[in-house]
């Protein structure tokens, strides 16, 4: 089964992007369609949407408890000047043919007859729901899942999950690497995973955090050194952090990292009570090209750890940049942040549930 997506009215409701994620493969005949809004139609009237310029090959199949988008075929380099999100091509929008629980999600990128290509490739690709508000960004709409680089293929805590009802405005946000080689017929996927209809589960909220600005509201606040691809990293070992303070109490079960090539280190901390909450390092080749963040460097846990809206945080990222290499590094360290708003369960509860 597959839908293709229709154009819509113009809507008034603004995106977000946090500078986070990328991936896709599956080598798929695309249908073409005219986007002349980012979203698909009518509802909110809530923010304003950034216009698109031209015609994309992009569709979604349906499994049983999944589905697979699929983007592409484009060819590469392509800048981030499709819209005002640092997009790479147009948005591609639709609906679920009925109520989901997203329980995880993988993405891959190969050329249109099955060759893998390399992961820095791709900048992003973000999952937006227009008819959901971010908790994060105020006055944007929800951020609720995507790959970058890293293309870490994601499962949540048993029982936990994204709810996307059937009448939600979804919409994707596709970016590549500016700096990719000429590349001919590249196919991006994202394919998501529901849980059963009969699985009791527990809803969860996203919250994105970084030490780059990740609210697309924000981006005029950017300094000089910050771009579409991350904040510019200097020669040697460089520290960046950024203050943070939540907006909402909540119990974290699963934290998405993003990262760039030379990345080192990505971590969250309360500075209020003096701990360090998340603490992620990347797989690196020796060079320091980013291969992935292995399954036991991403927090996935039941329990949980607390969100306190009165503690005061801190965003840290270590890059080391070649001290031979002339070309520039701009680098980030973000987190998805997948929390229930209620306290974290004891460990009883927990074994309960």
């Amino acid at each position: 089964m597959q839908i293709n997506s229709e154009p819509g009215p113009k809507s008034s409701f603004s995106l977000p992007v946090g500078g986070l994620m990328r991936g896709f493969l599956v080598p798929l005949i695309t249908t073409v369609f005219m986007v002349t809004s980012a979203y698909a139609d009518g509802g909110h009237n809530h923010q304003a949407v950034p216009t698109l310029k031209k015609q994309v090959g992009s569709k979604i199949t349906y499994g049983e408890n999944s589905a697979t988008l699929t983007f592409g075929p484009i060819d590469l380099p392509a800048g981030h000047t499709e819209g005002d999100m640092g997009d790479s091509m147009p948005r591609f929008n639709f609906q679920l043919p009925e109520d989901k629980y997203l329980i995880g999600f993988k993405s891959a990128l190969s050329t249109v007859d099955g060759k893998e290509l390399p992961r820095n490739y791709l900048h992003h690709i973000l999952m937006i729901n227009n008819s959901q508000p971010s908790v994060s960004c105020p006055g944007e709409p929800l951020f609720f899942g995507g790959a970058g680089l890293e293309m870490a293929e994601t499962q949540f805590p048993d029982g936990y999950g994204v709810k996307l009802a059937k009448d939600d405005k979804l919409m994707t946000v596709v970016a590549f690497y500016h700096g990719a080689p000429p590349t001919k017929n590249v196919i991006a996927t994202f394919t998501m995973y529901f849980a059963p209809k009969a699985k009791p589960i527990q809803a969860m909220n996203i919250y994105q955090v970084g030490v780059n600005i990740v609210c697309f509201t924000k981006f005029g606040d950017r300094p000089a050194d910050q771009t579409d691809e991350g904040i510019e990293i200097k020669h040697g070992v460089q520290v960046h952090t950024a203050p943070l303070k939540f907006s909402i109490d909540g119990c974290v079960k699963f934290a998405y990292p993003h990262g760039h090539d030379e990345l080192l280190m990505i971590a969250l901390e309360n500075k209020t009570k003096k701990q360090t909450l998340l603490r992620t390092v990347p797989d690196v080749e020796r060079d320091g090209t980013l291969r992935e963040f292995l399954p036991h460097q991403v927090y996935n846990d039941g329990q949980g750890f607390p969100i306190f809206k009165d503690d005061d945080y801190e965003m840290v990222m270590v890059h080391h940049h070649p001290l031979q290499k002339t070309e520039l590094q701009h680098g980030m360290g973000n987190y998805l942040l997948y929390m229930t708003p209620d306290t974290c369960p004891s460990q009883s509860a927990l074994a309960a549930h």
